[in-house]
């Protein structure tokens, strides 16, 4: 605890500098799973405070279930310290790099979301270095206006330094059922219905075509039928999880498979979900087949492909928008998306709402009966979009348009291209310009400006010659792959403990 304390110290001294000197800053985190364009240490306009030493897992209280986090610490270094106490978090985003602190500052659910809601109603308490230098700490019971608003906020009201995790207990496999349907609106019935069974502990689903989708739900448990063999998806020769999810729903028959707990809690991080599968599309000259998904397998993994796709500048016609939309309204959604993007597959995860006001997706037209929002499900749609700048962004500005006509938003750690007017007719500007002032935060940028394009700004870079030369496929592809290989993290996987290193039956 006393490194802990010595670097907090230092960053509450960075942050009291800059708010003395009245100077805007922000925090340099070393990695991000955001494709919003951002700038960079070094760069003239902005002034950083870097946090990224902070990530370190401080210990883990077996009896009360509790861990104690620094923000930088991924998701797979999270789990494989909390499983050697027989422990798990309740909501484990599916992507091994994203932190803990990124979970509680933005917008992370998955599928034990509809139990558990978003990721920050796992956490306890936070400490935080507020905008004038000050370290204190949050909970529900104290500052709980700060711990509630800064959940979701994208790190506008502080800097958290510390997460006290409320954990639970592991179990050794998921037992996985895939429940075949015919269409968007059975689907959407089907989600309805199996998340009102408590016995599930996991539920989200993926959409193949307009006829072809399946429901997974998953139940902890320590037991497996003899004859039942393990599944897993961290190897090399594994199946990337959707193509599995496919082949196992060919038909109607629901069919179960036991996944050990690892596997399953990072069973999309092959291949990123499917995003894996445009890569090849972009380096045309690759098939892709089995043997080169094997052959490539070190720069499949989703944080190799983050650092591919940022390096290689497509992020910036790369659609990878999460949108919750009304339940009532899903199908609606889909058919829109079908005709205007022709994305598939596509994610369906449903969500426990969070209170408002918040910078989460939330229902603000209907109530239930208790005056709580109705439920949401995510529908994340991510695949190519048009190559010219221009048609990208119209296409990105009509999305945002038809999602706020069927009463749904949008995660924001993406491409975000509202007004300001239209942005804050979403989200409740008062309260959260009132917690700003209380809580000295006018020296970090707001959330509309952390999460908005400045399309002006886009178009300059994509006239400048090294863009140029990137857009040439696949000169930005192979620049992308340098740079992940320089990262080095395809180690991480490579050295991952929370693989499955058993038997496989």
């Amino acid at each position: 605890m006393e490194r802990h304390r010595q670097a907090v110290k230092a960053i509450s001294t960075a942050v009291r500098g800059y708010f003395e000197r009245s100077e805007p800053y922000r925090i340099f985190h070393g990695s991000t799973n955001s494709t919003r364009p951002r700038p960079k240490p070094g760069q003239p306009q902005a002034r950083f405070v870097d946090i990224s030493s902070l990530n370190n897992v401080l210990g883990v209280d077996r009896a009360q279930k509790i861990a104690l986090v620094e923000p930088n610490v991924p998701m797979d270094r999270l789990v494989e310290h909390t499983l050697k106490h027989g422990l798990v978090p309740p909501v484990v985003m599916e992507f091994p790099g994203i932190t803990t602190g990124g979970g509680f500052a933005g917008t992370a659910g998955e599928s034990s979301s509809f139990k558990h809601g978003f990721f920050d109603e796992t956490i306890k308490s936070v400490e935080m270095v507020l905008g004038n230098g000050e370290v204190v700490k949050a909970s529900r019971e104290e500052r709980a206006d700060l711990f509630h608003g800064a959940a979701g906020a994208v790190g506008t009201l502080g800097t958290t330094t510390l997460i006290e995790l409320q954990l639970m207990d592991a179990k050794k496999y998921v037992q996985t059922t895939y429940h075949r349907v015919g269409s968007v609106k059975e689907a959407v019935e089907k989600v309805r219905k199996e998340t009102a069974n408590l016995d599930n502990d996991y539920v989200d689903g993926i959409v193949f075509s307009p006829t072809h989708a399946v429901i997974v739900t998953g139940k902890l448990t320590d037991e497996k039928p003899t004859a039942a063999p393990i599944r897993t998806f961290s190897g090399a020769w594994d199946p990337w999880y959707y193509m599995h999810v496919q082949e196992r729903s060919a038909t109607a028959q629901a069919a179960t498979d036991y996944i050990p707990l690892g596997e399953y809690l990072f069973r999309y991080d092959r291949g990123g979900f499917w995003v894996g599968a445009s890569a090849f599309k972009y380096f045309w000259m690759v098939p892709f087949t089995r043997f080169f998904r094997w052959f490539l397998d070190d720069f499949l993994h989703t944080r190799m492909l983050y650092r591919a796709l940022h390096g290689s500048g497509e992020s910036a016609r790369f659609v990878v928008q999460d949108l919750a939309v009304p339940y009532d309204n899903v199908e609606a959604f889909v058919d829109y998306t079908a005709e205007n993007f022709d994305i598939w597959p596509l994610w369906l995860c449903p969500l426990k709402q969070a209170p408002a006001p918040t910078f989460h997706p939330h229902n603000k037209n209907e109530v239930n009966a208790d005056g709580t929002p109705k439920e949401m499900l995510n529908v994340g749609l991510w695949g190519w979009g048009p190559v010219n700048a221009e048609a990208f962004v119209h296409k990105n500005r009509a999305l945002e348009d038809k999602l706020v006509q069927l009463g749904g938003m949008k995660w924001l750690y993406a491409h975000t291209y509202y007004s300001p007017n239209e942005f804050w007719a979403l989200y409740d500007e008062k309260w959260y310009t009132a917690l700003r002032e209380k809580y000295h935060a006018t020296t970090l940028p707001s959330v509309y400006d952390k999460v908005k394009v400045d399309v002006d700004r886009r178009r300059r870079e994509l006239g400048e010659w090294r863009q140029r030369v990137k857009s040439l496929r696949p000169l930005g592809g192979l620049y992308g792959i340098a740079k992940s290989i320089k990262s080095g993290d395809y180690w991480l996987h490579r050295n991952a403990t929370w693989k499955y290193k058993g038997k496989k039956e």
